[in-house]
């Protein structure tokens, strides 16, 4: 299966599973439940996953080898760019779409920034996605209360030409439990007034039956993180903790991702469920 843009998958329909990638093992873990779901999947490298790298080329190029051998659709994005050096870097290296996050600028400024890096993608054919005000928070900051004005995300659209909004509506970035509550209503009043498919940041502490009526309420995108490091994590903990003589990366390491794939798969059902629910 050829790798694909985001667009493509987006405009397949509501309840697009995108999962941060850390690590060349995560990226295999989340194609892997992908493909045990028989669903399209985003593969999304963030900002701080490229400094935690030291620069761009070296995940990127792995998470776009991965996709291109897969089984389902997968699209490589670029998540929660701050910088628009390094939006234009990632879309020469091959990414097929880009958050562009300038949500810390005033309302002018962060109009006018994604504007320009909206129309720089759509001449190369690529999909973006951007956010003003609290979209879930980066580095595990959100404001309490922050939600998205209906009215005014129409406004933004209208104003930058970007092709997904992500939206406030009662989430948080960096959530250890799933006890979010979304504000549904809102999700219903945003999907009938903006023109573009709506993004759910910080979707790890969301509940699996409010993620599901979430996408039938008009959430297409829903970007998970978390979850998946801590399910990694608390693998590698059990293999080490079980065997103290482990030495092979491979030995912890092929058990977390084993069980990242298996969660990648569960959290794609609950998606489609969603979906199915419009039926």
């Amino acid at each position: 299966m050829p790798l694909v843009g985001t667009g493509e998958i987006v405009a397949a329909g509501r309840g697009v599973g995108s999962f941060n990638v850390v690590l060349l093992e995560q990226a295999s873990a989340i194609v892997a439940g992908a493909e045990a779901a028989a669903a399209p999947v985003v593969l999304q490298i963030s900002e701080n996953c490229v400094k935690y790298h030291g620069a761009a080329a070296p995940v990127i190029a792995a998470a776009l080898a991965t996709a291109r051998r897969a089984a389902v659709p997968v699209a490589v994005h670029l998540d929660h760019a701050t910088s628009i050096d390094l939006v234009y870097e990632a879309v020469e290296l091959g990414v097929g779409s880009v958050m562009f996050d300038a949500s810390a600028l005033p309302y002018d400024d962060n109009v006018a920034a994604t504007a320009e890096v909206a129309a720089w993608c759509h001449v190369r054919g690529v999909f973006v996605e951007a956010g003003f005000g609290a979209v879930g928070g980066k580095d595990g900051v959100h404001a309490p209360g922050a939600r998205t004005d209906p009215a005014k995300a129409a406004a933004y659209v209208s104003a930058t030409g970007v092709d997904a909004l992500a939206v406030a509506v009662g989430t948080s970035d960096a959530m250890l439990t799933r006890d979010a509550v979304l504000d549904l209503a809102l999700i219903a009043d945003l999907h009938a007034a903006v023109p573009v498919p709506l993004v759910l940041h910080g979707s790890s502490g969301v509940p699996d039956a409010t993620l599901a009526e979430a996408v039938r309420q008009g959430i297409t995108k829903i970007n998970i993180a978390t979850r998946l490091n801590a399910i990694f994590t608390a693998e590698i903990r059990r293999a080490l903790d079980g065997a103290p003589a482990l030495v092979d990366p491979r030995d912890y390491l092929a058990p977390a991702r084993t069980a990242v794939s298996h969660e990648v798969a569960r959290l794609l059902d609950v998606l489609c469920a969603g979906i199915l629910g419009d039926n």
